[in-house]
């Protein structure tokens, strides 16, 4: 039962998070992270949503800097996200900027939103002494209230003034909204480029680009071009491939800054030093990913879905988001009920090809159903005993051809309609 002092408590989201971390995060806490050379970070309270909590972070870059990014698809994206798309790919002789918001998402908020925008871009541009065309926005919380803009443009000049290469994790504590922990992650090539991320996101999550907010560093020397392809590849294969509800939102961005500091060669396509990058930022995209679906509201278990045998590409995602997506599966595994019949429902919703006597389904290594029917060596004891873990891996077998894919999702429990039933509150 939920205690009774949170029902009416306007701040429900953040008391909820400091009382009831999930049972999913990292067990060490927040990662030390390499700071990157080129990059600074400040973070404080603006109030813009809530009360005694960071709630705006900057970014400055270096110049030479490139920057990428990929963003939602949705038809109702903020003001932040069109402005930042128009900026992707600009001029990198200058630094860059960027300032993210929590509380309010500037989301469907009309010509307001846009003059927001304006406003702070504005504001940073004349105080780090940068082009506004080098300042990128992100905003997160609430969609379809007017963002109070003007209590973040009088916190730019202060935010300035504390900028320092350490403070990565304050502004990945400022970004977060129902998170329940700060996310971050890590590598280093061979060479010695680094790479270090941070990522907010917990709700509201399903794959249409990137899904939440996504600020990712590195002092690798390549131009954008290259960058830019490399991240919107990677993103399919890490952000894309994440869901906690099916829910896309408004805001989601993911930006890709390279300082060019390292003391590394430039980065080239199709050599060495490219196919070592390419696995670190992998490691760290999948890493991100993968804590943002352990703090989806609510969750007790971390889901992976697994497809073989699929006949095209496509197919195989069909009918892993199907299962990833699936509210009676989700609601299975928060019950620890190994339920097959509701895997095979969501083949057969998918739209993917499917054959019901080729078709297989595994828990773990557990071999549940082939053939048309339940496997012979099939127990439901071995099957509720495998959902009892927080880590499950749910396999389908198509038997049609050589097509694979692989999603990650997470339960639905009942903290989850209650985080999102009280979010306004």
């Amino acid at each position: 039962m939920r205690p009774s002092h949170l029902i009416f408590c306007p701040l429900l989201p953040w008391i909820w998070n400091n009382t009831m971390i999930s049972p999913l995060a990292p067990k060490n806490g927040f990662p030390s992270l390499p700071e990157i050379k080129g990059v600074r970070f400040a973070a404080l309270e603006a109030g813009v949503r809530y009360q005694g909590r960071k709630d705006v972070m900057l970014a400055e870059l270096c110049p030479g800097s490139a920057v990428a990014g990929v963003f939602t698809r949705s038809a109702t994206r903020s003001a932040n996200v069109l402005d930042c798309q128009e900026k992707i790919g600009g001029n990198t002789d200058a630094g860059a900027a960027i300032i993210v918001n929590s509380g309010n998402s500037n989301a469907f908020t009309g010509k307001a939103g846009e003059g927001s925008v304006k406003a702070i871009c504005d504001a940073v541009a004349a105080t780090c002494s940068l082009p506004e065309a080098r300042v990128f926005t992100s905003s997160t919380g609430v969609i379809g209230e007017r963002l109070p803009h003007d209590r973040i443009t009088a916190k730019v000049g202060e935010l300035a003034e504390n900028l320092s290469a350490g403070d990565i994790k304050d502004a990945a504590e400022a970004i977060m909204t129902t998170d329940t922990f700060p996310k971050g992650c890590a590598a280093e090539t061979p060479s010695g480029v680094k790479i270090a991320g941070i990522a907010k996101g917990s709700g509201m999550i399903a794959p249409d680009m990137a899904t939440m907010l996504v600020y990712i560093f590195t002092d690798a020397k390549m131009n954008q071009a290259l960058l830019q392809s490399l991240l919107s590849d990677l993103t399919n294969k890490t952000f894309n491939a994440i869901t906690v509800d099916s829910d896309t939102s408004t805001s989601d961005t993911l930006l890709l800054g390279a300082t060019g500091q390292s003391d590394a060669p430039e980065i080239l396509a199709d050599n060495q030093d490219y196919t070592d990058f390419r696995n670190a930022l992998h490691k760290v995209m999948l890493d991100l990913s993968h804590q943002v679906v352990k703090d989806g509201e609510g969750a007790t278990k971390f889901v992976e879905v697994q497809v073989h045998g699929a006949d095209s590409a496509v197919d195989a995602r069909r009918c892993a988001m199907a299962i990833a997506n699936s509210p009676l599966i989700k609601t299975a595994v928060a019950g620890e009920d190994p339920n097959w019949g509701r895997v095979v429902m969501a083949v057969g919703k998918s739209g993917a090809m499917a054959d019901r006597d080729l078709l297989s389904i595994r828990f773990g290594d557990i071999l549940v159903a082939e053939k048309g029917w339940v496997a012979e060596s099939y127990t439901e004891d071995d099957g509720a005993a495998y959902m009892k873990g927080e880590n499950i891996v749910i396999s389908v077998d198509l038997g049609l051809g050589d097509a694979t894919d692989t999603v990650w999702t997470c339960d639905f429990t009942k903290r989850y309609i209650e985080i999102n039933a009280d979010y306004r509150s």
